[in-house]
């Protein structure tokens, strides 16, 4: 099983069918409601509805997640017996195995209803036909003139005394989601040279600028206050984003006084400074944050 705690939750569908083929005799009892064991498509929506439910039980690989709905269509074409099956779920993992293992349980079910009266009654299909949700779905291009800056914002890093880990760890999850062009700075947590980096970057028309530490509360914490007056139309739901996916792992996520908003065409984003901080933030918020582009050059959604 992998571990999929990183990532966000997401409403993902996954859709699968299968073929099943019958003689043409029993068809025709199908549609005239003559099968021993009963209406074959109304067992067999009940049995993709709990397989569903159960796929975790009987594939050790796959998670338990939340299935929120599940969706049974058929139609008969000649000689074939066509099922479709949708699953649909708000969770960090797809749920295409459950759609399948759905479809596959329906399927095994119309072949045990029917195999009394068809001896030749065979499953001649079973795919996967589609698959929605999750961090694939919500990537957008990123231009190659994209221009970002990291500022990691410590006393102790400035001065050599601690070696910085959420600047590099923000840097290498920019570069994973395709931005090659960056600019990484150390200041201290000196309110004066926070406002002159990141001005020098809006004023240069960066893209993004990324901030890390000086957003708790001790005494030299100051980097919400040196920002938030450069900042010109404020996003504090984006932070607010950040925290609630913090505060699934660390109620200690409440504390971080993270801002984030735009200067011109400058996206600004302040994250914390711990690495674990800055790696939560940085799942939390990437690659979706670069929408927002898109939404500034008024493409909408």
């Amino acid at each position: 099983m992998f571990d999929i705690t990183d990532k966000i939750k997401t409403l993902r569908t996954a859709k699968a069918r299968a073929v099943i083929k019958v003689s043409p005799e029993t068809i025709q009892k199908i549609k005239n409601r003559e099968i021993p064991k009963g209406d074959v498509f109304e067992i067999s929506k009940a049995v993709s509805a709990v397989s569903a439910k159960k796929t975790s039980e009987i594939l050790p690989f796959c998670h338990n997640i939340p299935v929120e709905w599940v969706g049974f269509e058929h139609k008969i074409e000649n000689d074939r017996i066509v099922i479709e099956i949708t699953v649909k779920t708000i969770a960090r993992t797809g749920c295409e195995m459950e759609t399948l293992f759905a479809v596959s349980c329906a399927a095994l079910n119309i072949y045990d209803m029917l195999k009394p009266i068809d001896k030749n009654i065979e499953i001649k299909e079973i795919k996967l036909t589609q698959k929605k949700g999750g961090k694939s779905d919500f990537k957008d291009e990123i231009p190659e003139d994209f221009k970002t800056g990291v500022l990691v914002i410590s006393d102790s890093v400035y001065a050599g005394k601690k070696e910085d880990k959420a600047g590099k760890i923000i840097v290498n999850i920019l570069k994973e989601n395709g931005v090659k062009n960056i600019e990484y700075k150390i200041v201290p947590d000196e309110k004066e040279l926070i406002e002159k980096e990141v001005l020098s970057w809006c004023d240069k028309n960066f893209n993004l600028v990324i901030t890390t530490g000086g957003t708790g509360l001790s005494p030299r914490d100051v980097t919400p206050e040196a920002i938030k007056p450069l900042i010109e139309r404020d996003i504090s739901s984006i932070m607010e984003a950040a925290r609630i996916y913090g505060y699934e792992r660390t109620p200690y996520s409440m504390l971080s006084r993270g801002i984030a908003g735009i200067r011109g065409k400058t996206l600004i984003l302040t994250l914390p400074g711990s690495s674990k901080g800055a790696r939560e933030s940085m799942n939390a918020l990437f690659p979706y944050i670069f929408h927002i582009f898109k939404m500034m050059e008024g493409k909408g959604h």
